[in-house]
């Protein structure tokens, strides 16, 4: 799979704060998250209590503390029950991308399933949002290695850029080897914009920095060191977080103590530390950076911000 980078430049190096890095959001509820899943199966969110209206929305006012915009990554599931949220993030100049539809994995997926996945996610987003969907990400980062299929899926139905190839070697999930910038790729079904998350590199190892547990469990300057080693080599580090990890009250599920640390731990220092974050480095959408700003499909909605609840 041929890589081919976003801007070359003769130093690969940007002077400090010229860089312009992305800040997105997987918006999803609490209990979608995989490490839930046996506990939080499909069959039962809808009984569960949903909190993602709320939390997005906490996050959305912390950008615009800041007057920033970022890329929301939007589940078609939470779209299709909250489709005022949807309104309201376009209403307000962010980015609408595709989570897919359910959070299933990709390596869990046939071809035809996840067709049907990021299909249906799109064609809800863009009537909600007004725009096109020009990106997507998949649930955990699960297009590893030999699931490369699914970037050509991605092409056929009509998306630009993916967020989901994270170039590092974990279990579950990680594209080891994998282009640690911003880059195309040429695939058989086109060329494909891939948007990978920030990693740190060191010791000869890339080391993942690009936000979620990584940003609440760790030393913030993990995170802070990988964003100034992306502008170091000039280019945009991408930076991630889910709505529920500022939600510091939501429902604490029967889990094992190694995940019950993984998902809740730090809840309280993620809010705090965004605010450092949006202070100390400039984020915009990935559809920026890419230079395609969503066309409009039909008529913005006025009332939309006033309709997110």
């Amino acid at each position: 799979m041929k890589t081919v980078p976003l801007h070359p430049t003769a130093s690969g190096r940007a002077p400090r704060g010229a860089q312009v890095h992305h800040f997105t959001v997987d918006v999803e509820e609490y209990f979608h998250a995989s490490a839930l899943a046996s506990v939080a199966p499909m069959p039962v969110w809808d009984r569960l209590e949903s909190r993602v209206v709320a939390s997005t929305m906490s996050l959305v006012e912390l950008l615009a503390e800041r007057g920033t915009q970022g890329t929301f990554f939007v589940l078609g599931w939470v779209a299709e029950r909250n489709p005022g949220l949807v309104r309201a993030l376009a209403a307000q100049g962010h980015e609408v991308a595709s989570h897919g539809w359910d959070h299933r994995l990709i390596t869990d997926s046939k071809p035809a399933e996840f067709r049907e996945s990021v299909r249906r996610s799109k064609a809800v987003l863009e009537s909600l949002a007004g725009r096109a969907v020009l990106g997507f990400r998949a649930p955990s980062f699960s297009i590893v290695r030999g699931q490369e299929w699914a970037l050509d899926v991605l092409l056929e139905e009509g998306y630009r850029y993916d967020s989901s190839l994270f170039p590092v070697r974990r279990r579950g999930y990680g594209y080891a080897g994998g282009a640690w910038q911003p880059h195309w790729l040429e695939r058989p079904a086109g060329r494909l914009f891939e948007v990978p998350p920030a990693t740190l590199r060191g010791l000869g190892a890339s080391l993942p920095a690009g936000g979620g547990a990584y940003f609440r469990l760790l030393p913030y300057g993990l995170v802070r060191s990988a964003l100034l080693q992306h502008e170091r080599r000039g280019a945009p580090g991408t930076f991630y977080i889910h709505p529920w990890e500022v939600d510091e009250a939501q429902p604490r599920l029967g889990v094992s103590r190694l995940t019950r640390v993984r998902h809740y731990g730090g809840l309280e220092r993620t809010r705090p530390r965004l605010r450092r974050l949006l202070r100390e480095f400039r984020f915009r959408t990935i559809a920026e950076t890419l230079g395609a700003e969503p066309r409009p499909t039909h008529a913005d909605d006025p009332e939309a911000l006033a309709s997110a609840g």
